[in-house]
């Protein structure tokens, strides 16, 4: 048994479905676009057993990319959840068959209260699509499945035409990396399109000395701020120059080292800082990645620093370059 067609099989079936679903989309798919973008509360969506799961995933979609959404199980919608369902709301069904017991039993209800439905089914002309004021064709050839029992060819074209109504909401909609970010927070992209400067830096203890600090001073004082650098400013607390372990490094080195010189001596001068406390993180990570440096100090426009950005704390939060 060549285990390895079997999967290739599976793809070219489910693969072909979905092209050729492509080809047949029509009118109706526009008119459901208008129904949903007309909804002035929330798109419902029902299914029993798998279309169930398709459909929660389906609302999960719907709901992170501007469409006010959610799943609601036909069984619990007849015993008593129907009252989620308000005369603003539009539903959307689904079921290959058209004919599941449960989901067919709440549509004359459906009809009482005047509920737009979308029904996305593989026969027009089942009790489903007869009540639907939509109809999506969900019908495929065949099932990958050997035994043309399990759904899988149909819950993959499902899914897909979930995905083709999500975007082109999207697109209708003008949603935006930002408005998908401000529903992710705590997602990857969330956090390289939401998170900024101010969200992680550091205000307090930070590592500062004036430029009249000797070394030995320096070193304290980095050992105290546990960050391997020092920021010093100048009378008027503006910042004008780094020093960072490396720094002092090579300052062992030099002929004549004293601790009891002026810590600026060994520092490296025009420092690269950032005054946009705005800024997204990801953004500044990258400028600390080019940069080839740990931290980013944060000034304000008349350069006293306000806080710091260190790049263990961007790693820490999950922060990626973009």
């Amino acid at each position: 048994m060549d285990l390895i067609k079997i999967a290739q099989e599976t793809f070219h079936i489910e693969a072909d479905a979905l092209y050729k679903a492509a080809e047949r989309l029509d009118q109706n798919f526009l008119n459901a676009i208008a129904l949903i973008l007309e909804t002035k509360g929330k798109l419902i969506i029902t299914g029993v057993g798998k279309s169930g799961l398709v459909g929660a995933k389906m609302a999960a979609t719907f709901a992170s990319t501007g469409t006010s959404s959610f799943f609601l199980h036909p069984t619990e919608a007849l015993h008593g959840d129907l009252g989620m369902i308000g005369k603003e709301d539009t539903l959307l069904a689904i079921s290959s068959s058209g004919e599941s017991e449960e989901l067919t039993k709440i549509l004359p209800h459906i009809k009482r209260f005047d509920i737009p439905l979308i029904g996305l089914t593989g026969n027009k002309s089942s009790t489903l699509g007869s009540y639907a004021d939509v109809f999506l064709d969900i019908s495929v050839e065949k099932e990958a499945c050997p035994l043309g029992a399990a759904p899988t060819t149909s819950t993959t074209l499902t899914m897909a035409l979930g995905d083709a109504l999500a975007v082109a909401l999207m697109e209708k909609r003008g949603f935006r990396q930002e408005d998908f970010a401000s529903f992710h927070p705590g997602g990857s992209l969330g956090k390289k399109l939401f998170v900024k400067i101010k969200d992680l830096m550091r205000t307090e203890d930070l590592p500062v000395i004036h430029a009249s600090a000797t070394l030995k001073e320096a070193i304290v004082r980095m050992s105290e701020g546990k960050l391997g650098t020092v920021l010093i400013v100048d009378a008027s607390d503006r910042f004008i120059a780094i020093l960072s372990d490396g720094d002092l490094r090579r300052a062992l080195m030099q002929e004549g080292f004293s601790l009891d010189h002026l810590a600026i001596e060994y520092a490296s001068r025009d420092p690269k800082s950032y005054t946009n406390t705005d800024l997204l993180a990801s953004d500044a990570l990258e400028i600390i990645e080019k940069s080839r440096i740990q931290l980013l100090p944060i000034t304000n426009d008349r350069g006293n620093i306000i806080g710091v950005l260190h790049i263990h704390d961007l790693i820490n939060a999950g922060i990626k370059s973009k």
